[in-house]
């Protein structure tokens, strides 16, 4: 009996099914009212969303490598323990410890599905703590994403992370974020600078931001599909915002050297000074909410 079959058998229900996705990686396919959603067991990482007569909502990019080992692309990834570098130690993975590893299902229900992450011998070498993550996906009219991260150890922990979302676009010229005018931010391309933004944020140029005090729901409004894709949030303070631009977009290897042109990135976070404590015995959630408006 192959692991899909294993799953189907254990874990099939009504709206959730298990296939064999992309490189041969195990997926769960969710499905609700002409909805769909994929989510690999790798990294827990949603691969797309499809609200139903809808154009995709997540951008893959065409180059992503399907590999254990290797983070995937596009989608929404999952950065924990840490966002981006690591602080101190610069030849650690970037992003963290969860995104290349695969999880385990726990739960499925009517197109839902929980996965679990646990600390191991692995995980210990980069951060020497105990931890258990779950990710649940759930379809219905909207697709929601709730990373809760339990500290069942003697001695608190304090982590940065996010649900990395890549959203597509029809074209990066026909599309603008809302929802962050007037808050302060850090603005990575300029030496780490804290600014302020004032009005939309439209994208001429290589754009990595962290958006701070900031529980905001966001608009990514896309004249050229007509369109607007609502991204409401929990458990975040914070809300990055990246789109790699050409000279980077050509530097990656997996990312094609004009799709910087089809996507763009606003991050659900808890990155820079919107770090987590977790206490022993607690758990913190971070959710993420998303819709067409």
């Amino acid at each position: 009996m192959t692991l899909i079959d294993t799953l189907n058998r254990d874990w099939q229900t009504q709206g959730l099914r298990f296939a064999e996705g992309p490189g041969g990686l195990a997926i769960a396919e969710l499905t609700h009212e002409g909805a769909s959603a994929t989510v690999a067991l790798h990294g827990a990482h949603v691969l797309s969303y499809v609200p139903a007569g809808a154009k995709p909502v997540l951008w893959l990019s065409k180059e992503a490598i399907f590999k254990d080992g290797k983070a995937i692309r596009g989608g929404i990834p999952v950065c924990w323990p840490w966002f981006a570098d690591h602080p101190n130690e610069p030849n650690y993975p970037a992003h963290g410890v969860a995104r290349k590893r695969s999880w385990k299902v726990v739960s499925t229900d009517f197109a839902s599905l929980t996965l679990e992450l646990q600390a191991n011998e692995a995980t210990r070498e980069h951060f020497p703590h105990d931890f258990v993550l779950r990710l649940q996906a759930t379809l219905g009219d909207a697709l929601a994403i709730q990373l809760s991260v339990h500290n069942p150890g003697q001695n608190p922990f304090t982590y940065t992370g996010a649900l990395h979302t890549y959203f597509a676009v029809s074209h990066i010229d026909q599309a603008h974020l809302e929802g962050l005018d007037g808050r302060p931010y850090i603005d990575s391309i300029d030496g780490k600078t804290r600014k302020t933004q004032a009005g939309p944020i439209r994208f001429q140029e290589e754009v990595d931001r962290i958006y701070l005090e900031t529980t905001d729901t966001c608009l990514v409004s896309d004249n050229g599909w007509d369109r607007t894709i609502r991204i409401a949030k929990e458990g975040s303070h914070s809300t990055v915002v990246w789109n790699p631009w050409i000279a980077k977009a050509q530097r990656m290897a997996d990312f094609g050297d004009q799709e910087y042109q089809e996507m763009l990135c606003v991050e659900t976070t808890n990155a820079a000074d919107d770090a987590i404590a977790v206490p022993p015995g607690e758990t913190h959630k971070l959710a993420l909410t998303l819709s067409l408006a």
